[in-house]
């Protein structure tokens, strides 16, 4: 069992870099409504002409935009309390604990939103997740019982963590096509060994249509969540540009790639 586990934590991610602002004084230049903002919501704006995607309150799109965000300035943590400096790959922290385990990667990220969200709208028989090992999906009733806690509820996502990964949450989700993209869906591959996953966080749209998106992502080992920076603009927001590679600052993806819960 516990070489498995850790077969699951080596394959959800690799440590491949991607280009990223390597002067660390070259402070990125993203639009921000207020730098004193604690939600992504407020502090990062849509380009002028842009409008966000209307979005129900108690939708996962609303939910994602509105992310609680950690002071302007911090640095993400690791789980074992060292720093990730941004170094040209993120904008913003979510305010959101990590245990000291090295369990929340890339996909356990996007999962652990995906639960979060449920969770906070009592949609507790939604809440189940694929597994890596036995290829079933395991529910969070079934392990709550009648345990409505938050406390339960991340130790079950914990478990989630050390038996799932970027390939079984890659089975669990369904293809989209990337002009259809929304806040929500996943850009995810699984890689031979190595994979990764970021979520579609919130989308800008102009009168022409034309779509702007935000994405957040864990990497490993496991991290805090982070809102990325745009390498190619040193902004928040990534055009959708269909038939072309979508450069993150630390993976590649292609418009294939995307899935939807």
């Amino acid at each position: 069992m516990k070489s498995a586990f850790l077969l699951i934590l080596f394959i959800c991610c690799s440590n491949k870099q991607g280009p990223h602002n390597p002067d660390p004084d070259d402070a990125p230049q993203f639009i921000s409504a207020d730098t004193s903002a604690g939600n992504a919501l407020e502090r990062f704006e849509c380009p002028p002409g842009f409008k966000r995607s209307a979005a129900d309150s108690t939708s996962f799109a609303f939910y994602l935009r509105n992310l609680p965000l950690k002071p302007y300035g911090s640095e993400v943590k690791l789980f074992d309390g060292r720093l990730k400096p941004a170094e040209g790959v993120y904008a913003a922290v979510v305010d959101m604990e990590i245990s000291d385990r090295d369990l929340q990667q890339c996909a356990d990220a996007v999962m652990r939103l995906r639960g979060e969200f449920l969770f906070k709208q009592k949609r507790y028989r939604e809440i189940e997740f694929r597994f890596l090992g036995d290829g079933k999906m395991h529910r969070y009733l079934d392990y709550a019982g009648n345990d409505r806690s938050y406390k339960t509820f991340r130790r079950y996502m914990d478990h989630v963590f050390a038996f799932a990964n970027t390939a079984s949450l890659f089975k669990q989700l369904k293809p989209a096509d990337f002009s259809t993209l929304q806040a929500g869906d996943v850009l995810i591959q699984t890689g031979n060994p190595y994979g990764h996953a970021v979520i579609i966080t919130d989308v800008c749209v102009d009168l022409n249509g034309k779509k702007l998106y935000m994405l957040a992502q864990s990497y490993m080992p496991a991290q805090e969540t982070q809102i990325l920076l745009n390498p190619a603009s040193n902004t928040v927001w990534y055009e959708l540009l269909e038939g072309f590679a979508i450069q993150t600052p630390e993976w590649t993806f292609r418009p294939d790639d995307l899935r939807r819960w």
